[in-house]
């Protein structure tokens, strides 16, 4: 929540992302940055690259994502290609399509889709219950541009 407070702080959708190892060892972090203008740099797609380049194929599926929004079909696909294991998100696409609804916003040129849809071999869990509410706050902050 912390990396996704942070990517609004800087102006870009609230998303953010921690891989951590079977172990417990956090491995990488990163947030939304498509205010650069490049629409692929979901924090997840980042943190399924990386992976892909400096953990082996073992130390991937054992490895957990936790985030602050479900996957969109792009990350979930890259999560899948790599062979990362679980994915722990707090708010559902399905919630933030909602709410992005109701404040206005056009809908994504990506339908949204569930994870288990885009890869069924992951092992996902989420929503967060008790975390969606501080989830869509940041998403009411961002798109209502609120301080």
């Amino acid at each position: 929540m912390e990396l996704a407070a942070e990517a609004l702080e800087k102006g870009d959708e609230p998303f953010g992302s921690v891989l951590v190892s079977a172990g417990g060892e956090v491995l990488a972090e990163g947030h939304n940055e498509v205010a650069s203008g490049d629409q692929t740099r979901h924090p997840e797609f980042e943190l399924a690259r990386w992976s892909a380049t400096h953990l082996t194929p073992e130390e991937r599926a054992g490895a957990t994502v936790y985030t602050s929004g479900e996957h969109c079909p792009m990350c979930a696909a890259a999560h899948a290609w790599v062979g990362l294991g679980r994915i722990v998100y707090a708010a559902s696409s399905q919630q933030l399509s909602a709410w992005l609804s109701e404040l206005g916003v056009p809908p994504s040129p990506v339908r949204t889709l569930p994870v288990h849809e885009v890869a069924p071999g992951v092992t996902v869990e989420g929503p967060a219950a008790e975390l969606t509410d501080q989830v869509h706050a940041l998403h009411r902050r961002f798109h209502q541009k609120q301080p």
